[in-house]
């Protein structure tokens, strides 16, 4: 079904599984093209740098993260605008390992045209590493 405006969305309805492009080469052109390929130690683009680092991988970045939440609920409904969005990283997102973004609506307010959603990021053994809310607004009509 086509989301189009705020009388196409259900309360309680699941919004199809996304997956994103979390692979090294994503990853590293994405530090690359926000400034953080060189000097940050290979954390975003190198395993075994980042791992020197201490950390478990090279990492997706937080902000690619968020891009991704907003990649999803977009393709759930182009006609939507995303005005708000809030997470909490509970554990890092390791480049090269699978995750899916999950998002369910938890209220429709159709005088506003506002949806909110609870988001979850979990990677291939369904542990969840980011959770948040978005607040989402559709056409009323």
């Amino acid at each position: 079904m086509s989301i189009n405006t705020i009388s196409d969305v259900e309360f309680g309805a699941q919004l199809p599984p996304f997956t994103p492009d979390t692979s090294l080469q994503a990853t590293s052109s994405f530090a690359e093209a926000v400034g953080w390929g060189t000097g940050r130690g290979g954390r975003f683009s190198d395993h075994e740098s980042a791992r020197k680092e201490g950390l478990p991988g090279a990492l997706v970045p937080g902000i690619m993260a968020m891009g991704f939440l907003t990649s999803m609920i977009h393709s759930w409904s182009a006609a939507a605008t995303v005005r708000h969005i809030d997470t909490v990283f509970r554990a890092p997102l390791i480049a090269d390992e699978p995750c899916v973004i999950d998002a369910v609506v938890t209220d429709v307010d159709e005088d506003t045209g506002v949806v909110q959603l609870d988001l979850t990021v979990k990677n291939e053994k369904a542990e969840t590493r980011v959770f948040g809310t978005a607040d989402v607004v559709l056409p009323i009509a």
